[in-house]
């Protein structure tokens, strides 16, 4: 069993991965915010193949998600890391130089390669902390993305006066730089002795449990990661698509200090409220609110508030019902269903958007159904319920109560 890591090297661990954050996200929304306005005006793609090529890039991603997620358990995640960033890196650069749709393939080929390394590697080094510095440095990593998704969409229009090709470039040297940034958690946490990949998607398939909660989870990537992609498709100017990104992000960072008190955003209510805000936000678009600048900011409101809630709703929940050698495993199988539901529901909103408004709006509708109807499967049943009574706001979702074999003296950590 490993013992707890003192306190000054969890602190180092939280800086570290929250300058590597700082560094990505930066790149990231540099790049993606404007994306989709590159390959329809730039390179005159249409809309469902514009679709296509960024659910291929969450289709690899995610099904990467699956083994990858059990690898960073078994080689740590400072190696995984490391690749990552130069998989993304790569990735970037030819986003902004390629025109062509084989060579726009491969690029998201490695950005989802990328994607599927970095995001186990980065949260597996979270969810080792003591579960106080877990919580509020899970907050500090979603604000600081939060941030970095405000100035990056900024960034990226002042680049694009230029040309998108150095909007990729960027992105692609800030990836560089984190890592170089992950080289300094050498002296991190160790590497957990678990026994290999297939071993721990096993034990993951063997939780019913946990297996609830990916299920109840697995339509929230879809319906918050489709705002950034319906609002530019519905005829949005580059502007005000920066203004939409800018408010969601701000409004996401303002919910993360309430998230990061302990045992709060794991409670099923979280997750719950964090759909039913997609679904509004969804519902105002299928109505026309987005095509004035006062109904999108307030539609952008809604999305944050929905981001805000789902990400530490579901990293808390994977971060307390898995062993302490197996959050890589966990969190690659929520990461692997929720993808797959995102590749085919992207595909599905592009091909609705080529239709025309009635397709548009049918689309839209949809994704707010969807949001509802998994916000109503998140509720507590009695029946499936495994209550802890040590702790009664934790009604759903949750352990039986009694020590769990490889756990840690006094609690997850």
């Amino acid at each position: 069993m490993t013992k707890p890591l003192p306190d000054h090297g969890d602190r180092h661990t939280v800086v570290v991965v929250v300058a590597i954050q700082a560094a990505i996200s930066l790149g990231y929304f540099a790049a993606m915010a404007h994306v989709v306005l590159h390959l329809k005006i730039d390179l005159g793609l249409a809309a469902g193949l514009i679709g296509l090529v960024l659910a291929l890039r969450n289709l690899v991603q995610h099904t990467l998600s699956l083994p990858v997620g059990a690898l960073v358990d078994v080689l740590g995640p400072v190696r995984i890391g490391v690749l990552a960033c130069l998989l993304r890196a790569a990735g970037f650069a030819l986003l902004g130089t390629v025109s062509s749709v084989p060579w726009l393939v491969v690029a998201a080929v490695l950005l989802g390669t990328g994607g599927a390394l970095f995001h186990p590697a980065a949260q597996s080094l979270l969810a080792g902390l003591a579960e106080r510095r877990r919580a509020r440095g899970y907050a500090a990593y979603t604000v600081t993305l939060q941030i970095a998704a405000v100035l990056g969409p900024a960034l990226g229009l002042a680049l694009l006066n230029v040309g998108y090709w150095l909007v990729g470039l960027t992105a692609a040297a800030l990836w560089i730089g984190a890592a170089f940034l992950f080289a300094l958690l050498r002296h991190g946490p160790p590497v957990r002795a678990v026994t290999g990949v297939v071993s721990g998607v096993r034990t993951v398939l063997r939780d019913r449990v946990f297996l609830g909660f990916a299920v109840v989870s697995t339509p929230a990537m879809l319906v918050t990661d489709q705002a950034s992609v319906v609002v530019p498709l519905s005829g949005v100017d580059a502007g005000a698509v920066t203004v939409f990104v800018c408010v969601l992000a701000m409004v996401s960072a303002m919910v993360q200090p309430w998230c990061a008190v302990p045992g709060r955003a794991d409670r099923p209510g979280v997750l719950r409220a964090g759909l039913l805000f997609a679904a509004a936000g969804h519902l105002l678009l299928a109505v026309g609110a987005g095509g004035g600048l006062t109904g999108l900011v307030l539609v952008a409101a809604l999305h944050g508030l929905a981001d805000g809630l789902l990400q530490p709703a579901v990293f808390q929940t994977i971060a307390r019902l898995a062993p302490p050698t197996r959050f890589g495993a966990y969190l690659g199988v929520q990461t692997f269903l929720s993808g797959l539901f995102a590749f085919v529901g992207g595909i599905a909103v592009g091909w609705s958007f080529d239709r025309g408004p009635g397709g548009a709006t049918a689309a839209l509708v949809v994704l707010a159904l969807t949001a509802c109807a998994a916000a109503a499967c998140a509720r507590p049943h009695p029946v499936q319920a495994r209550p802890n009574r040590n702790d009664p706001r934790d009604r759903c979702f949750v352990r039986p109560t009694g020590p769990r074999v490889g756990s840690r003296p006094g609690g997850r950590s």
